[in-house]
């Protein structure tokens, strides 16, 4: 078929991370791109409900109750408590300035936006609902995940919300109960926990975070419950009831918990269920998710799917480069376009988390001889400058090579510092002698490597 006979060499669908890191990379390729949009705005669900807003609110809740908490204000008198309309008020003017400069992206670089929800008519054809259709050689599907909603859940209860509309929260409870303790539910649990709210954090498994090393989820896990957290392990719903007055969590172990409002946190689904798919024969899994392989392509080699809507690590960062990978092989580069493993993950407790690599767990499971070097933010001076002193930063090397096999950080600027880790351990040249080495500014976080790295040093002699 001639290429004149379509509209674009590439068409995406979701302006999320993903679809953006595919149409930019494609169209800074030469290629003919376009985009459709559902939403009456660009960004996705990272701009409009999910990571931006929830960081930017996370963000104002933690500078706020540190000022409040400020001995210096205390003896001002100031004795004030923010409501969730304050608290939200920055919010908003953040968001509207992400989908300012996203959208001067694809204005600058003549990438159309069909807003309107698209589905497939054929293996080569979109129909976007306004009843226009277009034809593309190839097609990226970028649009990502909702939160699950049993059918057996009232949603439509005042009390009842989910990780979509808990922002909107229209008054600050005195309680909530946090169905769910993934990454989700544990950022919420600390966030509302840090204003004041109690909490009961249930959570369907025997552990927190379980894909985290095993000492990371200990301290956290500790420290939440330290800050007042209530956490529940191995336990599974039976029913909720909303009532006027709050909402009851009926556990299948018999126990009961009653509390304000509930915060249901358990799992997501793939929002593929109205993409015509069935007329081009993918068929997605029972969360609704793609599958594709290492090239992020489907079963049809021409269809690519990536971010959220194709699985782990469902992470904004990691489906914007899955997207510039689709894009790269739409232009011909076939292999090794990106560097789509060893993906860092951020969790924005308070303290916050972050990681990259292996963990102890997989190491040893792995019969791998790795050594350890620890860092505790309690003796670093800008921790101590802050007052931030919970935390630490651990490296995992090998004990022969010297090579770094994992970096994992808990405490303030967790999700920054650990990009310093991940690039020693992806440099073939670069070992734990790079971090004694070194020199680091003083007073700064970041001396915590060449702290740690001294650490671990010691341990081999």
């Amino acid at each position: 078929m001639a290429d004149n006979d379509f509209d674009f060499d590439l068409f995406v669908i979701g302006t999320g991370p993903g679809g953006e890191g595919a149409a930019m990379q494609a169209r800074k390729g030469g290629l003919r791109v376009g985009i459709a949009e559902r939403y009456r705005q660009i960004g996705g669900g990272c701009t409009h409900w999910g990571t931006i807003p929830s960081k930017a609110l996370r963000y104002t809740i933690t500078n706020t109750m540190n000022v409040l908490k400020n001995p210096i204000f205390r003896e001002l008198g100031i004795h004030t408590t923010p409501t969730m309309e304050q608290l939200r008020r920055g919010t908003a003017e953040i968001i509207a300035k992400q989908v300012t400069m996203r959208q001067s992206f694809y204005d600058r670089n003549s990438v159309p936006i069909y807003f309107g929800h698209a589905r497939f008519v054929d293996d080569h054809t979109v129909e976007i609902e306004n009843g226009e259709t277009i034809r593309s050689k190839a097609f990226v599907i970028s649009t990502g995940t909702r939160p699950y909603r049993p059918p057996e859940v009232d949603f439509n209860h005042p009390r009842i919300f989910d990780s979509d509309t808990i922002l909107d929260l229209p008054e600050k409870p005195g309680s909530i109960t946090i169905y769910g303790a993934g990454v989700i539910g544990t950022e919420y649990a600390s966030m509302f926990r840090n204003i004041g709210v109690k909490i009961n954090l249930v959570n369907t498994r025997g552990k927190l975070l379980e894909f985290l090393d095993d000492e990371i989820v200990d301290a956290l896990s500790y420290h939440l419950r330290d800050q007042g957290v209530v956490i529940r392990h191995n336990e599974t719903f039976d029913r909720i009831e909303g009532q006027d007055d709050g909402v009851v969590l009926h556990l299948q172990s018999g126990k009961q918990i009653k509390t304000d409002v509930l915060l249901w946190a358990n799992g997501r689904t793939g929002n593929t269920d109205d993409l015509g798919l069935e007329a081009i024969g993918l068929v997605p899994n029972k969360r609704g998710q793609l599958d594709v392989d290492e090239q992020f392509q489907t079963a049809k080699e021409h269809i690519y799917a990536v971010g959220d809507v194709i699985g782990y690590p469902s992470l904004a960062s990691a489906a914007y480069t899955q997207g510039r990978a689709a894009g790269m092989h739409v232009l011909g580069r076939k292999d090794g376009n990106l560097r789509v493993k060893d993906l860092p993950t951020g969790i924005y407790t308070s303290p916050e988390i972050s990681s990259v690599g292996q963990t102890e767990r997989e190491l040893t499971e792995n019969r791998i001889p790795y050594e350890v070097g620890q860092s505790q933010f309690k003796s670093l001076a800008r921790a101590q400058i802050m007052g931030t002193t919970v935390g630490m930063l651990k490296i995992l090397f090998h004990r022969e090579t010297l090579k770094i096999l994992g970096v994992h950080c808990f405490g303030a600027n967790a999700s920054e510092i650990v990009h310093i880790g991940q690039a020693v351990m992806d440099s073939e040249d670069l070992t734990l002698e790079y971090f004694v080495e070194t020199t680091f500014n003083y007073p700064t976080m970041a001396e915590a490597y060449r702290v740690a790295a001294l650490n671990g040093y010691n341990r081999l002699f």
